[in-house]
């Protein structure tokens, strides 16, 4: 009998908000919601965004007392929803019209006598300038440099990016100020704010877990797919000694992709459990979660937390997708709306899945999912937000451009139509599951993917599947994407709101439609309407990734056939104290009075402080030991 492997929390921070109690989805469909709940989304943005603050029960604007948290918000309503999802790129993170740039030339022209005198001009100087230079200040920006003597240098300079929009966390927003960042990279500061939000929104304490899981039951898994690439990390360790700085001792081990599984289990939940980091382009999160499902259902696993932490916006990073192609450029944007009285395009509009587009916008997301066995949480009373009960992944097979799409999707979203049509009948299939696409936004995906979900749909028989896209609103946030797409699709069965991407104006005329029905605007299905939803990933270099997500009432419908009555009456007495929780958390978390879980330096284990023998390991903080009375699955080719 195969485990079933439910949701009992998530969270994480991405360019819409707090992932967590669904406030980064309520702020995706802000307009259809009551004022109730709108006030609620504000306030925590203006929590996050540090645009207002919460002293002794009261708010406060700067050093002025508001009387009531509705006089707040109708004072920032209108700011802090223009710091969230795509929009320019604000220089908190980097200037996109000065980025530096460095040049490697001699000052000597071939050939010259060693004495001879060259002159340049330059818009920005090194810091120690050597003694040869002689500089005359031409302008604000722009100096003259005289130089005598046969010298080798970097000259520095800067250039404006054509690429200037991107899906930033909330500005205002710095995961750095919230615990001891030691100098971390951005990706794992924002991994510490999310795992720390996905464990706490569950509204069960990590110690209630451990006490009933054995140490070796606990796995994480979690990756992004480029590294930290920020001068804290990788990018750091690439730039220093050319700058003529110092490398230090944390570029190299914080670049690694698979730090997010390292943070989560060192400093968050000190984890002895499986461990795994699997990467696979935009497919990353996916790839991670298919471990996680994978472990629950063969028993290995009782509890995962799957996650994972991109912070690709550098200059460095969008300039090497801009050279593919791959992003939306400004002036490809304006040309697309046949604009040419204006500099810049609406950035807010940048990303138009399916529609007339000009390429990807980048993004930058945190995103952390807790799942158990459906015993453990039905013994636990934990809440149910759905269920995974499959996640297909899938190669492309031979290609000419190894990061040109190919067929590995038409089986990952083959396979994972087959698997939910299955569970919830053809009807359910066909009338009652909605898509969660990859939808870049790049000219080659809206046809590609297109067809690979037409196929799909068709070759179902179904007619009219929804398909939306959340990238419109957050930007590419590479390997954590799929974690985004999961987080924002549970809020459908919350407020039974299904998202349209509302950037797209229209579908191109190249689209595959058959079958599909583009969401182009948000839409009122109600709470019970969909079961089931299946989440696509198309990713560089031939990743492919399709998960099945159940509704948290499909999912309970299932349980109630494998428990029986008093079992499930004692299940709903534990939940509600546990949904108390969650909701103290929640409303701790948009007055700013909860911090994320960073345990640096407690409670580290040596071999000397565990308990051995041939029969198990028995580790301090945890009751249930490991057992190495171990089944020999191979009992029948041995002795």
């Amino acid at each position: 009998m195969a485990r079933l492997p439910v949701i009992v929390g998530f969270g994480g921070i991405n360019p819409a908000g707090r992932t967590s109690s669904h406030q980064a989805y309520r702020r995706i469909v802000f307009d259809l919601l009551p004022k109730p709940i709108q006030q609620e989304v504000l306030l925590d943005l203006a929590n996050l965004t540090n645009t207002a603050y919460f002293h002794h029960g009261h708010w406060y604007k700067g050093d002025t007392q508001l009387a009531t948290p509705e006089e707040l918000v109708e004072q920032i309503s209108e700011e802090v929803l223009a710091q969230t999802l795509i929009r320019r790129i604000h220089p908190s993170l980097f200037d996109v019209d000065n980025v530096s740039i460095n040049k490697s030339t001699s000052l000597l022209p071939s050939g010259a006598e060693e004495s001879i005198q060259f002159t340049i001009k330059t818009r920005s100087l090194p810091d120690n300038l050597p003694e040869q230079w002689q500089v005359t200040k031409l302008s604000e920006t722009l100096s003259e440099v005289v130089v005598k003597g046969n010298l080798e240098a970097f000259v520095k300079d800067t250039k404006s990016l054509s690429v200037k929009a991107a899906g930033q966390l909330p500005t205002g927003f710095d995961p750095a100020k919230l615990y001891q960042s030691r100098n971390h990279p951005r990706g794992l500061q924002m991994t510490v704010y999310g795992a720390s939000d996905a464990l706490s929104s569950s509204g069960i304490p990590w110690q209630s877990i451990k006490d009933i899981v054995p140490p070796d039951q606990v796995a994480v898994y979690a990756a992004n797919s480029i590294g930290q690439m920020d001068d804290l990390g990788f990018g750091g360790m690439l730039k220093s000694a050319l700058m003529g700085k110092r490398t230090t001792s944390k570029h190299l081990p914080l670049g690694y992709a698979q730090m997010p599984a390292d943070f989560v289990n060192a400093y968050v939940l000190g984890s002895v459990g499986s461990i795994g980091t699997s990467i696979g382009a935009c497919a990353t999160y996916f790839f991670n979660l298919e471990k996680a499902v994978e472990g629950i259902k063969s028993g290995k696993t009782r509890v995962a937390v799957v996650g994972g932490s991109d912070a690709p916006i550098t200059p460095e990073i969008i300039e090497g997708f801009r050279t593919m192609g791959a992003l939306a450029e400004d002036s490809a944007l304006l040309a697309l709306d046949a604009i040419k009285d204006q500099k810049e395009p609406d950035h807010t509009q940048s990303c138009r899945p399916f529609g007339n587009n000009a390429g990807f916008t980048i993004g930058e997301s945190s995103q952390w999912t807790l799942i158990m066995d459906d015993a453990l949480a039905i013994e636990l009373g934990a809440q149910i937000f759905g269920s995974v009960p499959a996640v297909y992944a899938y190669a492309d097979g031979h290609k000419k451009s190894i990061s040109a799409p190919g067929i590995g999707n038409y089986l990952t979203m083959g396979k994972a139509m087959g698997y939910l049509k299955k569970i919830i009948g053809e009807d359910g299939l066909k009338n009652h599951t909605f898509i969660q696409a990859h939808g870049t936004s790049t000219p080659q995906n809206r046809i590609t993917e297109s067809h690979v979900l037409s196929q799909a749909a068709t070759s179902f028989n179904a007619k009219s599947i929804p398909v939306t896209a959340m990238k419109a609103f957050i930007g590419h946030s590479q390997g954590t994407a799929g974690g985004d797409q999961l987080h924002l699709s549970l809020g459908v069965w919350e407020h039974g709101i299904l998202p349209g991407f509302t950037t797209t104006q229209s579908i191109a005329d190249d689209v595959y439609t058959d079958g599909l029905k583009f969401q182009l605007k948000h839409e009122v299905y109600g709470k019970e309407h969909f079961k089931g939803a299946l989440l696509n990933s198309k990713g560089f270099g031939g990743n492919n990734g399709t998960a099945v997500l159940l509704s948290p009432a499909q999912t309970l419908k299932m349980l109630t056939k494998r428990y029986d009555e008093e079992t499930m009456r004692n299940y709903h007495d534990k939940l509600a104290k546990t949904q108390e929780a969650a909701r103290d958390y929640n409303q701790a978390a948009i007055h700013g009075e909860s911090k994320p879980i960073y345990h640096f330096g407690k409670g580290v284990l040596t071999g000397y402080d565990l308990e051995i023998d041939s029969n198990k390991i028995k580790m301090p903080g945890y009751l249930k030991a490991v057992d190495l009375d171990v089944d020999n699955e191979f009992s029948d080719l041995t002795d």
